[in-house]
């Protein structure tokens, strides 16, 4: 019995030992394990979101009637142009009768109350004379357009459903979203109903030349025909974008219209079916790095006006031409499209303030904002760049006659070199040149003599008249 025990108390200690290796073993296989599945912030599953905001996104079918003239000539020549053809094809085959064809077009919105208000992009309906929505569920129903706005592509349309419960999104905030936020996008692309993808916001703050209020969320959740007016989200299941655009030379870009940018547009559009805009009557520009050196600012920053309505708000306040806008009702203005976003969505009537630089100061003016009339334009001048070989003349009879010139004093460009500085710079012929240095330009001598001050390598800013429109120029004499 003594000799055994001993071999039982070394066995039993063997078997601890190894039962401690294998559950270190296995801890630290599962911790390892874990490790590699827990990623802060990346949801395992997207179905219960997509579940929840699915029943709100509807498919909308718009149809639009054509008419095709059953005399080609016509279609071609125009109403009773086809002439001697048109009576050949009407000999020959007789009077053929128009027809009209109805072309159906696909989309996707999402509904935003219990009353069946729905938003979607402008080209879905524009031209539909018949709407129909589709549910998630299979419900149909007739649609009627309450209000539309080209500018921004957003449409709102209506369905009366009286005896049962319509689903509807909320809308959240698009500001709050960041670059690397996950995001679903819901629609209804090349007709395959309510599709989810899913991605990431790629940029905010986007201007591809959709339109003068571009402001567009990029998302790399794949976005396709069909997806227009369909909701992007985020992990909340709140609406932060419409999906509108999509790049067809790049494989995963689309662009979503910030829902803060809807909000004002569907409120007017429910409220009167239009969009009132706000206007002060400036024209601006870009303050490229050779604008900012002229001015001694820092480095480019806000926008400089070129031209100036008279009679406008911005007039009426004491803002001049050369003035570089910097912040525009307590919002700082950092580059040339964010001053028409802001001057349009602010309410007409109101008082604002307006920081501007001049003559390297910083000035405060208040004005008031106007309503923007059709044949009110807030437009951007373009922004040139440098070198320089052009002939000019004083305007005269000539010249006002050939390039339909109202100027009295200045001087014309009346040639520009190929690949001149002053080419390269955007001037062309028929340019009229008011301005050199903020120096008045009444004739050819003021030119020639401002040309000949001109230091080398320095830049010289230019206020061009071209056709109505005044602007800057800047270029550098080499």
């Amino acid at each position: 019995m003594k000799r055994i025990f001993p071999n039982c108390t070394s066995c039993v200690f063997m078997l601890i030992v190894f039962l401690g290796i294998f559950v270190c073993l296995q801890t630290g296989c599962t911790n390892k394990r874990n490790d590699t599945v827990q990623i802060i912030g990346f949801p395992q599953s997207y179905a219960d979101l997509a579940e929840k905001v699915r029943p709100a996104v509807v498919n909308i079918s718009a149809i639009t009637t054509v008419t095709i003239p059953g005399n080609p000539f016509r279609q071609f020549f125009g109403q009773d142009q086809g002439g001697s053809l048109e009576e050949f094809f009407r000999r020959f085959f007789g009077d053929v009768p128009d027809r009209e064809l109805r072309q159906r077009s696909l989309g996707s919105g999402f509904i935003i109350d219990e009353d069946g208000y729905i938003v979607t992009n402008n080209h879905v309906v524009e031209r539909a004379d018949e709407i129909s929505v589709k549910l998630a569920d299979g419900r149909d129903y007739k649609a009627k357009v309450i209000g539309r706005d080209s500018k921004t592509d957003i449409a709102l349309i209506k369905i009366s459903s009286l005896f049962t419960h319509l689903p509807f999104l909320s809308l959240g905030d698009s500001d709050a979203m960041r670059v690397g936020d996950w995001v679903l996008a819901i629609g209804n692309p090349f007709g395959l109903e309510h599709t989810v993808t899913q991605g990431i916001i790629s940029a905010t703050g986007r201007v591809i030349g959709a339109g003068p209020y571009d402001n567009f969320l990029q998302t790399d959740a794949p976005i396709n025909p069909g997806n227009s007016g369909g909701s992007l989200v985020n992990l909340q299941g709140e609406v932060i974008g419409i999906n509108t655009a999509i790049v067809a030379a790049g494989q995963g870009i689309g662009f979503a219209i910030p829902i803060n940018l809807a909000k004002s547009i569907v409120s007017q559009l429910k409220e009167k079916g239009s969009v009132v805009r706000g206007w002060i009557g400036v024209s601006v520009q870009t303050v490229t790095p050779e604008i900012a050196d002229f001015f001694k600012l820092k480095g480019p920053k806000g926008v400089l006006v070129g031209d100036i309505i008279p009679g406008g708000p911005a007039d009426k306040a004491g803002i001049k031409r050369g003035d570089i806008i910097i912040n525009f009702d307590g919002k700082e203005i950092k580059d040339v499209s964010d001053l028409p976003r802001l001057v349009a969505g602010t309410p007409v009537g109101k008082d604002v303030n307006v920081m501007v630089i001049r003559g390297g100061d910083e000035i405060s003016v208040t004005l008031k904002v106007e309503e923007l009339k059709e044949e009110r334009i807030l437009s951007q001048a373009q922004t040139p760049e440098s070198k320089l070989r052009m002939r000019v003349d004083n305007i005269n009879r000539r010249w006002q006659m050939e390039f339909g010139i109202t100027d009295e004093s200045g001087v014309v460009v009346i040639d520009v070199a190929p690949n001149s500085q002053a080419y390269l710079a955007g001037m062309l012929v028929g340019d009229v040149i008011t301005e050199i240095n903020r120096k008045s330009i009444e004739d050819a001598s003021d030119y020639k003599s401002a040309m000949e001050q001109a230091e080398r390598g320095k830049p010289l800013l230019f206020l061009v008249n071209r056709r109505g429109q005044a602007f800057y120029v800047t270029i550098n004499i080499s």
